[in-house]
């Protein structure tokens, strides 16, 4: 008998063509998570992925569900998948899950984290994980900015899918800008991000602190929800999906 089982994952993302699996693509997370659990019981697995982390994104708690009909315990069922998975995979827990629960529709918020850094000379053991800037932006612009930011709008203007059909109104409860030695962190929470949504607002609040655009430009973009009008789209190496939450 299938039983329904809750995957957390944590994966460096950097030599990933990004979370979901794509034909004649062997390098996506989905993609080799599938791969082995196939191997494992002998049929098809499908792995469905609470959200879909662009290519070079990382992921410290990912969450996923599978179905699986297997003898092995949530703990042999992690080990085997450990010792199969690329080194730059790993799987931290594994639990049964209700028939029901599904890591997607479930889901009731998510966390990310964005990383750069402002230091003055190179992050060499860092480098795959920051956003390496010239110079440091002003932290204060910045949060007010975000301010502008906080509850429910229409982030039409911070998604980079021009045919997006779906609602692009989401609610953002949390941005935090923190200067932390050679680091600047934005930690964004919502219940929900658009495609590239996070980098854009990370792009957009770096041009604020650079004095690009004043910090109240931000209700233009709301207003008029034009891609174009907003700020870069930050490269996906500093980007890091912290926590999905569930109730």
């Amino acid at each position: 008998m299938k039983k329904n089982y809750r995957l957390t994952i944590s994966y460096d993302g950097s030599r990933f063509y990004g979370w979901e699996h794509q034909p004649g693509i062997d390098l996506t997370i989905q993609g080799k998570i599938e791969t082995v659990l196939s191997k494992m019981t002998g049929t098809d697995v499908e792995v469905l992925g609470a959200g879909r982390t662009d290519a070079g994104v990382h992921a410290e708690a990912m969450t996923a569900n599978c179905f699986l009909e297997t003898d092995k315990s949530v703990e042999e069922i992690r080990d085997y998948l450990n010792r199969y998975l690329p080194e730059d995979i790993a799987i931290t827990n594994v639990s049964e899950a209700g028939m029901r629960f599904h890591s997607r529709y479930n889901a009731t918020g998510k966390t990310y984290r964005y990383t750069c850094y402002i230091g003055k000379t190179k992050p060499v053991f860092d480098r795959k994980y920051v956003y390496v800037l010239e110079g440091r932006p002003n932290l204060d612009k910045m949060k007010s900015a975000a301010s502008y930011l906080m509850g429910e709008h229409d982030f039409a203007a911070f998604c980079s899918n021009p045919k997006m059909k779906k609602s692009t109104v989401r609610t953002v409860d949390r941005i935090d800008i923190l200067a932390n030695g050679d680091y600047l962190i934005f930690t964004f929470h919502g219940n929900g991000f658009l495609q590239h949504m996070v980098r854009i607002l990370t792009g957009t609040l770096l041009e604020v602190g650079f004095g690009k655009r004043s910090p109240e430009s931000i209700l233009t973009l709301l207003e008029n929800k034009d891609r174009k009008l907003a700020g870069s789209t930050a490269p996906a190496c500093g980007l890091c999906l912290i926590a999905v939450d569930y109730q």
